[in-house]
């Protein structure tokens, strides 16, 4: 009988050639488990996306609600559907005033898509700014304001009049000039390694977008939601973006994303042309339906004020020589190394010992920890036991 591992590799497009192989049946809480019964602590929720951790029972009440009354009916913005506009609501009364409309779509990549579309739109600029080191996404135009070279070359030619620049470096924002349309960028880099830019250089690239009118775009898809000890990454610096993207953490391990910025800027998909930006399973009613039950539990339940907490815990359990420093904030932290091959080795190990890690795209010398924001002292103090186990093992 053919294995499912032979039919994954059969079967399924690659995207590496190494993946994980490791085959999961089940999960619950911050465990994944395989057929065989191997438990499997998850340290990076799916990059990011499991906050409420899996199988949740909110969630999945919600998906089962919706599932009885419909699923698809016509493309995003035709017909009136409840999911939707619930999600829309609450989401905008989430943010500061002056984000106060919603376009859903499908993934991160589709929500940088349309954020940098609507700025060009709006402000009738070519000019596009991102930063060294920066993800965004793998769509052609997502790609084109990724920062690595290495990671694009081979899909060029990609969108013109893009420029990358270097975070917290304050000279290099003299590129951000009167014909640029937008910049954009992560609250704190993520697959860059976990950089955090600093409160005095985002204020003064906010007051720069300003003079120049272009529009400061930020990038919540891994930093939103309480990921990083605030709902948004964002409030760590005290500016408000012109347009905020989210994803990830969003569906609650439901496929959905959504960008979101002022209703005068919104307007302009409007018109020329009618229909200018379209999708049609974004905002689907199901993923719209958890998102809504995910944010709402996140909103109003006390599970943000107690990540600090939770990071504080993995710094203070987290020492051994091999150990360079710990980046990030909340539950969005950067092992730091100093070496792939230690990296490698711990990725390698933990799933011996029962955890789940992995590096950052650009940065391969430290591991990722974001487990689900649900994870309790004791599973953390386990966690960073078996860390150590496989730290000594190297």
């Amino acid at each position: 009988m053919v294995s499912n591992r032979e039919l994954f590799l059969n079967y399924l497009g690659q995207t590496s050639e190494s993946p994980y192989l490791i085959e999961i049946e089940k999960a619950d809480g911050i465990y994944l488990y395989g057929p065989n019964g191997k438990k499997y602590i998850d340290l990076i929720s799916g990059v990011s996306v499991s906050s409420l951790g899996h199988n949740s029972e909110i969630i999945k009440n919600a998906i089962k609600e919706q599932v009885d009354n419909h699923l698809h009916l016509m493309v995003y913005g035709e017909f009136i559907q409840s999911p939707q506009v619930k999600l829309a609501e609450y989401l905008s009364n989430m943010l500061p005033e002056s984000l106060d409309s919603v376009y859903l779509v499908n993934s991160g990549s589709e929500a940088i898509e349309g954020a940098v579309k609507l700025a060009k739109k709006y402000t009738g600029k070519t000019k596009l700014v991102s930063f060294k080191n920066a993800y965004h996404g793998s769509t052609h135009g997502a790609l084109s304001l990724c920062g690595n070279e290495d990671f694009k070359n081979s899909c060029r030619p990609l969108l013109p009049e893009v420029y990358h620049i270097e975070l917290n470096n304050f000279n290099d924002l003299e590129i951000i000039d009167n014909n640029t349309a937008c910049v954009v960028l992560e609250p704190i880099q993520a697959e860059g390694g976990i950089k955090i830019p600093t409160k005095e250089y985002i204020k003064e690239l906010k007051k720069i977008c300003d003079e120049k009118g272009c529009l400061l775009i930020f990038d919540e898809i891994q930093t939103g939601f309480g990921r990083t000890g605030k709902m948004f990454g964002f409030q760590h610096f005290d500016v408000v973006p012109d347009i905020v993207c989210f994803a990830k953490a969003l569906g609650g391990g439901m496929p959905i994303g959504a960008f979101v910025s002022s209703k005068e800027i919104m307007n302009y998909f409007k018109t020329n042309p009618v229909l200018g930006h379209i999708t049609t399973f974004g905002g689907h009613p199901v993923s719209s339906a958890a998102a809504y039950s995910t944010i709402k539990f996140i909103s109003e339940s006390e599970i943000t004020k107690y990540v600090k907490e939770k990071e504080m815990l993995f710094r203070e359990k987290l020492k051994h020589p091999l150990i360079n420093e710990i980046r990030g904030e909340g539950l969005l932290l950067a092992v730091e190394l100093g070496s792939f091959d230690s990296v490698l080795k711990v990725v390698k190990y933990g799933l011996e010992e029962g955890f789940i890690t992995d590096w950052f795209i650009f940065h391969d010398t430290a591991f990722r920890i974001a487990p689900p924001l649900i994870i309790n002292e004791n599973e953390i103090i386990k966690s960073c036991e078996l860390i150590l186990k496989v730290l000594n093992k190297i």
